[in-house]
């Protein structure tokens, strides 16, 4: 028997909900969905993101439509720029019919390198999130957080031993609050530059004598890691607040030493 073309199912998350509690988010999480988006040099980048999105519901609310998650992420779209991603969570709150919510992107993110000498080129991954947010009344805001593999040596090793002093690679984490667009990129060298030496996919010979040398003659601690790089945030208009934290795998305990700093660089007038 064929089913008739037209017929009524109630909408039971619409229904009157008489607990009277608002839920700050609900939504979907851990769904993974292919993803474009502008590299640094204005080129599509393709990888692979877990999703989530969720709304605010109203106290009278019983629930939310997870279906229309999806089908927002199924509407055919450009590669992702942050102002797209913006957009796109106001198109989310108008068709949940909400008035704040967050959609969030952690993904893979490939940015070519090439070694310091022998000048060949490779891939170095980092791990990247996006996050647009919108709270009731307020302004939408976007985040970004990094997490950069550096090297880092120990200044009081070098100077105690006759020769050679022990090193460990790093993971620099920049969450910050943008005022302006920033390509992951631009935060992945920030944080590079201020490590004992910035580490690569591939090295020749003459190359891993560089990056050796290197983070002998810059040796830092993890507290000198994140000072450093706190500095170069607070002079960088783009970012309103930021946090940085430094966790180095140390190489003769077997825990890690850790550093975090957190700092707003105030509104524009």
């Amino acid at each position: 028997m064929n089913a008739p073309e037209r017929f009524f199912l109630p909408d039971i998350q619409a229904s009157a909900d008489h607990r009277q509690q608002a839920i700050n988010k609900v939504g979907v999480k851990g769904l993974r969905y292919p993803l474009a988006l502008f590299d640094g040099l204005g080129q599509v980048q393709h990888t692979v993101a877990e999703v989530s999105m969720a709304v605010g519901l109203s106290p009278e609310v019983k629930g939310t439509h997870m279906s229309r998650f999806i089908e927002l992420l199924e509407k055919k779209r450009p590669a992702l720029t942050p102002e797209r991603l913006l957009r796109m969570l106001d198109e989310m709150l108008r068709r949940l019919d909400a008035t704040s919510g967050t959609i969030e992107l952690a993904f893979p993110y490939f940015i070519s390198k090439e070694a310091p000498i022998s000048g060949v080129e490779s891939l170095l991954d980092y791990d990247v999130r996006l996050r647009a947010e919108k709270h009731a009344g307020l302004p939408a805001e976007l985040h970004m957080e990094i997490v950069a593999p550096v090297t880092s040596l120990c200044p009081c090793s070098k100077k105690i031993s006759d020769y050679g002093a022990h090193n460990q690679r790093s993971h620099i984490t920049l969450d910050v609050r943008l005022r302006e667009p920033m390509s992951p990129d631009a935060l992945v060298r920030l944080a590079e530059e201020e490590a004992s030496c910035e580490v690569f996919g591939l090295l020749k010979r003459p190359d891993e004598k560089w990056v050796t040398e290197r983070a002998y003659d810059n040796p830092k601690f993890v507290e000198d890691l994140v000072r450093d790089i706190a500095l170069r945030l607070k002079r960088e208009p783009r970012i309103a607040e930021w946090t940085v934290k430094s966790e180095n795998f140390e190489s003769i305990h077997n825990h890690s030493a850790y550093a975090e700093i957190s700092g707003s660089n105030g509104e524009n007038k």
